[in-house]
Formats: C-alpha cells, sequence, structure tokens
C-alpha cells in the first residue's frame, strides 16, 4: 500500500439505504482526502433512507450525489478498482458477492439497521444517529492504520479487529 494515493472503500450493505450509504459520506470526511468513498447493495433500495440523509446532514457531511445502487456496478469493466470492501450489514456478509477486480482487502463491519428499529420519530433519529457513530468511530480508525507498513493478512486482520470493536 502507498500513504499517498488515494484509495477506492466500497461499502456494502443489503438495500443500500442506510448504513453503507452513511460510511460513503463519512469516508470522505474522516480519511482527510485519503479514500474515495462508495457504496453499494445487492437489492439495492429507489433511494436513501431519509432519516440517514438527515443524519448526515446534521453531522455536517456533504449528502449531493448519494443515491442507492447495486453492486454489480462494481465488478464491471471500468468501474473504479477496489482497494478495500466492508460489508456492514450481517446480510450481505453472507451473500456470495461479485468476483472483485483487483485483490481488494476485504472486511465485515456489521452494525444494527436503523431502519428497521420502531419507536418514536426522536428515538429512530438517534438510534440513525448511533450507528453513524460507529462507522465514523470505525473509519477513523481504519484511517489511522499505517497502510504502507502492513501487508495484506495483517491489514485484513485489523480491519476485522476493528469491525469487532
Amino acid at each position: 500500500m502507498d500513504e499517498k494515493r488515494v484509495y477506492n472503500v466500497l461499502f456494502l450493505c443489503t438495500h443500500n439505504s442506510a448504513r453503507s450509504i452513511m460510511a460513503e459520506a463519512i469516508v470522505h470526511t474522516a480519511g482527510n482526502g485519503r479514500f474515495k468513498g462508495y457504496s453499494a447493495g445487492s437489492h439495492p433500495g429507489s433511494a436513501p433512507h431519509p432519516l440517514a440523509i438527515a443524519t448526515l446532514q446534521q453531522l455536517g457531511l456533504p449528502t449531493e450525489g448519494l443515491h442507492s445502487k447495486a453492486w454489480d456496478e462494481f465488478a464491471v469493466p471500468g468501474a473504479p478498482l477496489l482497494d478495500f470492501i466492508f460489508t456492514v450489514c450481517d446480510d450481505a456478509a453472507g451473500e456470495v458477492c461479485p468476483v472483485w477486480p483487483g485483490r481488494p482487502v476485504t472486511a465485515h463491519w456489521g452494525v444494527e439497521d436503523p431502519s428497521r428499529f420502531e419507536g418514536t420519530e426522536a428515538a429512530r433519529r438517534e438510534k440513525f444517529a448511533r450507528v453513524a457513530m460507529i462507522l465514523k468511530h470505525r473509519i477513523e480508525l481504519f484511517a489511522s492504520l499505517p497502510l504502507a507498513k502492513l501487508d495484506h493478512a495483517a491489514l485484513r486482520a485489523r480491519l476485522e479487529d476493528i469491525g469487532r470493536r
């Protein structure tokens, strides 16, 4: 890994409407320009969840251009070459993924789906905010890793460890 280049990071979830969308937006800021974030789903919804967008806006993160998309878009010729792929939901982690070009480092960072939470509007907003903070913390830990000093296996182990926090 080269510390000076920008790394492409893909966050996967089933519907690509909440967790993966939030992670895509967070990595741009938390990564201090070192990462270009993308997100996709195995069965993408029609649009990002409104509370995911509202949560990102409350964090002061840009939401322009965020949209739900299928993960197949990243496994075709001309797609960005991915350096890292994180599954952020248990369902997507258990699915058969496309074959990704290159040799991306993968890890599972499962976190609960805030869109499935039932409660008051305030409680639902709090759930989205809590999930966003978990993702932000993990992404900050990821961004602080000495990528150039870790081999593929060591890097994958560190990333899996971050996902267990």
